[in-house]
């Protein structure tokens, strides 16, 4: 029989984790080996390995290479694993039960043997699979011998039937070869709860969801139930029974249902459900878990039990908005990738680093992160479950459609994905494809949720399918969306890149801006700020029509490729080591929040260390009305205000001292603050350490990380600081160190793509992925650090890795700077322990508020009538809720007019207009109401919808014209794809020509309240 889990203390069940933990489960990351290249009869019981590398898992072969080089140069080949161990005598095949090897993944492709014997493998490289290893194990006291020969080729062919894999694309999905997940031993009783590894072992688990909520009254119906099979030679009678303990390890209510009988080889699904009170629903920020046993009973014992943790929420999509807990809920967040990975560890890492990571997004403000291309981790869903961080999953995609084998491929992964993954709390959408597929294939998706995950409240849906009758959500890259009906977020914006050194014009290294992908920060604040606005004017409560929000790509810097100048992707609010960046506040300030701004913040961008005689624009970012900035207790007046919550203040001269930022609401109250002391020179370094809630266990997998920072005799953090620190250790300990923009080896490279004297762009070639800007000492054939033991500070702040070894003890780290006082820290390495408490939950933004998310700004007018100077037949496009049509005049001016009539005579504020071409074209109008001109001039070039202020004045037919000819030009720069882009950049711009043509996408007319 299966043992069942010891029950956690009060303490440790606020450290709930959110996927299946069985019992019967054996850890088995420990003691393997690794060894690289093609070894004939490596997979052999007798084979020695004594000098193959010890690892601990998850180990990507190449982890070294992690932000070195990029991701075209990233080593492929094969490599081997082998690990030895005995069965437990009393558990498993040794009591008639299975033991099921559960791989939460490879990349590429893995062959799994044991004792000699091939049991089975996996190809696609994105998904979790099992081998059934129970006829093949041998009991103890045998040494059995487990070994996974793994091939990461990028050109990887599928041996059934010779077709590659999509998102095995060294464009989008980095390439950590080898066993670059965790590994399970499942040991179960003949009579058993079966596992989610749906194509691998044709299993689907334990499903548990909620329905019927009463979200005041905190009451749900609460369902679970189980796939059971009968190994055994006879049928089997049991009593299905499913118990809820709350996150404090009280009891949470329990339920049985009536006895069922499976007979010998049967599969059978058993369910229970009760309806409970005083529940905590699961939310943003909150990511409160229950533990939900789930136990087969056989003449009153427990013959089998399963454990999941997981949380309940309630959702809905529908008005063109995500509701979480009857709240309405803007998207912001972030598109990361789904390698989520680190400088010199790739994705090596224990799950703590993980609930460091993306706890941060929810710090910066973040409610949802778009994993890209590939379906998560196991250890990134379940950390987002437990930092209350909503997710939507992909499972397998490159970009575009695909068909035949390689479609049949995506759908598999998306199944995978699904079973596995339907008990978490914080996947809310699955997405079905990076960009438009075929309604017939999104059918075919829909067909798939609703079969294996029918009660889970999440929506699928897939980028650009804006007039898909399928899809249950959509949204384009770059734009801005508006539905009355499904939501619609933007899957990718901000795009532009800077690297967290690059200050300003004004700080060493003196980077000026220069906006085709090699921003500073002060300028890619103003960027940030701009991008999130456009989401910002059309969110809830702006009308009928109104966006549900987008994610900014991406969060931490990627080495999954590069637009800029450097061999990894700079976007990142925070740096690979997760050290934020100027645009992580500026999303503290804009996104605190379900949709209105809740508590009012400010952020001066940058610090207040400059030389004597230096005069700059300074920014601060608020969502407070007005902002005064004061300097040493002297007012330099308010800032000029911008894109929603940007103020700038001009020409500032800087003087030592204290730089303070007062925030006021309409009334003048002050709402916040902020400010920037001018530090002494840096005299000093200072070290701190970080490692998980458990310390730093020993077991050649942990990581502690150490922050070294150069201080001023005060111990404040120096901002100019750019000083090389060398470090040593002495002690048990793997050095991974951090990264820095640059080379270790300070080899002086040629530039790529050369700038002009003003800093901008020089660009050799047609617009594409090398049409650059580049900067010396920023290369893409730069090390950037890694693995080095000697690094600058940026910004006055580093960071590096150290790995622990099987060996416990201290770790004594010292950081020598030239001129500056050194730093020595200690680290404990203690032994792990088998009964660790696992990861505690957060709950800091607290339960979902019962208060309203926004206030209603405007009302929408809808016209009763619709005329036009010509194609008169196609008007009705302009209002449909549909982004997909349009509706255009025939070229001639004289004809380049539309009119809309009123239900009444009234005064129109706004108009809000999404114009083909809208990035590129330039739309000369005037608009009348009654004959009378209430607007005149260009309408601004947008990333999708302007509005228009009207002048005031009463009527009831609303006339809007083109005055003069259209012209295209880009408005945004270079905002390029890796594979290049289209010439209308997906606006339109191609469906009609330039000239005297009118043509819109949606017209909307507001009221203000």
């Amino acid at each position: 029989m299966r043992r069942s889990l010891t029950l956690l203390g009060a303490a440790s069940l606020l450290a709930l984790a959110a996927a299946p933990a069985l019992a019967g489960e054996i850890p088995f990351n420990d003691g393997w080996r690794m060894a690289t290249g093609e070894l004939a009869g490596a997979e052999a019981l007798a084979f020695d390995d004594a000098a193959w590398k010890p690892v601990t898992l998850p180990r990507a072969f190449n982890e070294d290479e992690a932000f070195s080089r990029d991701i075209h140069e990233h080593s492929t080949g094969i490599t081997w694993y082998r690990k030895r161990f005995v069965l437990p005598a009393d558990a498993g095949p040794a009591v008639g039960g299975r033991a099921i090897l559960d791989f939460e993944g490879v990349r590429q492709a893995g062959d799994v043997y044991i004792n000699g014997v091939r049991a089975g493998g996996h190809e696609n490289g994105a998904t979790a699979f099992g081998v059934d290893a129970t006829k093949l194990l041998k009991p103890a006291p045998f040494v059995n011998v487990i070994a996974v020969r793994v091939d990461n080729d990028w050109k990887y062919k599928e041996r059934a039937t010779g077709s590659g894999f999509q998102w095995n694309n060294n464009n989008f999905n980095v390439n950590y070869g080898g066993i670059h997940r965790a590994v399970r031993l499942r040991l179960t009783g003949d009579l058993h709860q079966t596992l989610p590894l749906y194509t691998s072992l044709g299993t689907t688990g334990v499903y548990v969801w909620a329905d019927q909520f009463d979200i005041k009254g905190r009451k749900a119906t609460i369902h679970a139930e189980s796939q059971v099979q009968n190994d055994g030679a006879k049928p089997r009678t049991f009593a299905y029974r499913v118990t809820l303990k709350d996150v404090d390890g009280k009891p949470a209510g329990q339920f049985t249902a009536p006895a069922v009988t499976i007979a010998p080889g049967e599969t059978k699904t058993v369910s229970a459900s009760r309806r409970l009170s005083d529940l905590h629903f699961w939310s943003w920020g909150y990511g409160y878990l229950y533990a939900v046993t789930t136990e087969l009973v056989e003449d009153g014992k427990v013959v089998d039990s399963a454990l999941t943790r997981t949380g309940f929420r309630k959702t809905e999509f529908r008005n063109g908005t995500v509701f979480l807990n009857d709240r309405a809920i803007q998207v912001h967040g972030y598109a990361q990738r789904t390698s989520n990975e680190w400088p010199a560890l790739g994705t090596n890492i224990p799950p703590w680093i993980s609930d460091f990571s993306n706890g941060l997004m929810v710090e910066s403000g973040g409610n949802l992160v778009r994993w890209m291309h590939i379906a998560p981790a196991r250890q990134d869903v379940e950390s987002s479950d437990r930092v209350g961080l909503m997710q939507a999953m992909p499972a397998g995609d490159a970009e575009s459609d695909v068909s035949g084998r390689r479609w049949d491929q995506r759908v598999e992964a998306m199944a995978d994905a699904i079973v596995a993954f339907r008990n978490n709390p914080s996947i809310i959408f699955y997405e079905g494809g990076n960009e438009n597929i075929s309604e017939a294939h999104m059918a075919q998706l829909k067909a798939v949720r609703d079969r294996l995950d029918p009660h889970g409240g999440r929506a699928i849906g897939s980028r650009e399918m804006l007039d898909s009758k399928v899809a249950e959500y959509g949204g384009e890259m770059l734009y801005i969306n508006k539905s009355a009906g499904k939501p619609m977020w933007a899957m990718e914006y901000s795009r532009d890149e800077s690297a967290r050194k690059f200050q300003d014009e004004f700080t060493a290294p003196f980077h000026k801006d220069s906006p085709s992908y090699n921003r500073n920060q002060d300028s890619m604040v103003i960027e940030t700020v701009q991008r999130w606005n456009d989401y910002w004017v059309e969110r809830p409560g702006g009308g009928e029509r109104v966006s549900a929000g987008g994610v900014n790509i991406i969060f931490s810097d990627s080495n999954t490729h590069f637009r800029g100048d450097n061999n990894y992707r700079r976007s990142g609010e925070v740096d690979a080591m997760r050290i934020p960046k100027e645009g992580f506040f500026a999303h503290q300030v804009m996104w605190d929040g379900w949709v209105d701004v809740e508590k009012p913040r400010s952020h001066i961008v940058g610090h207040w260390n400059y030389a004597a005689g230096t005069v700059k624009d300074v920014l601060v970012v608020s969502s407070a009305d007005s902002v005064e900035l004061a300097l040493n207790g002297k007012s330099l007046g308010r800032g000029e205000k911008s894109d929603g919550f940007l103020f700038t203040f001009k020409g500032v001269a800087y003087a030592p001292g204290t730089l303070t930022a007062i925030a006021r609401d309409a009334k003048g109250k002050e709402v916040a603050r902020d400010e920037r002391i001018t530090t002494g020179p840096a005299v000093a370094l200072k070290l701190t350490p970080r490692t998980g809630p458990g310390g730093w266990k020993a077991d050649a997998a942990d990581i502690a990380l150490v922050d070294v920072e150069a201080v001023d005799a005060e111990g404040r953090r120096v901002p100019t600081a750019l000083d090389m620190v060398s470090f040593d250790v002495a002690g048990s300990a793997e050095w991974r160190g951090g990264i820095a923009q640059g080379d270790s080896k300070s080899d002086a490279k040629p530039t790529d793509t050369p700038v002009s004297a003003s800093g901008e762009p020089v660009t050799k070639g047609p617009a594409g992925v090398d049409a650059v800007t580049q900067y010396a000492g920023s290369n893409r054939k730069d090390d950037n650090y890694i693995l080095a033991k000697a690094l600058p500070v940026e910004g006055g702040i580093n960071r590096v890795a150290l790995r622990s070894t099987l060996a416990s003890g201290q770790v004594r780290v010292t950081a020598t700077a030239d001129g500056l006082k050194p730093a020595t820290i200690t680290l404990d390495a203690v032994a792990p322990s088998a009964d660790s408490p696992l990861l505690p939950v957060s709950m800091a933004r607290g339960p979902t508020p019962s208060t309203p998310a926004f206030k209603v700004r405007r009302d929408t007018i809808k016209a009763v009538e619709i005329t036009a100077g010509s194609n008169a037949d196609k008007v009705s496009a302009t209002v449909d809720d549909d982004e997909a049509t349009h509706w255009a005049s025939d070229g001639r001016l004289e004809n380049a007019w539309i009119e809309y009539r009123l239900p009444k005579s009234q005064q129109v504020d706004e108009i809000s207009l999404k114009l083909i071409g809208w990035r590129i074209r330039s739309y000369p109008l005037r608009i009348t109401m009654d004959g009378e001109v209430v607007y005149e001039g260009e309408a601004p070039k947008s990333l999708g919808y302007v509005t228009l202020p009207l002048k005031a004045a009463k009527g009831s037919r609303l006339r809007i014209a083109l005055t003069g000819a259209t012209a295209d030009r880009d408005a945004f720069g270079k905002i390029v794809e890796v594979t290049g882009a289209k010439g209308g950049f997906d606006t339109g711009a191609e469906k009609v020509k330039t000239g005297g043509a009118l043509s819109i996408v949606e017209a909307e007319f507001y009221k203000r309240r």
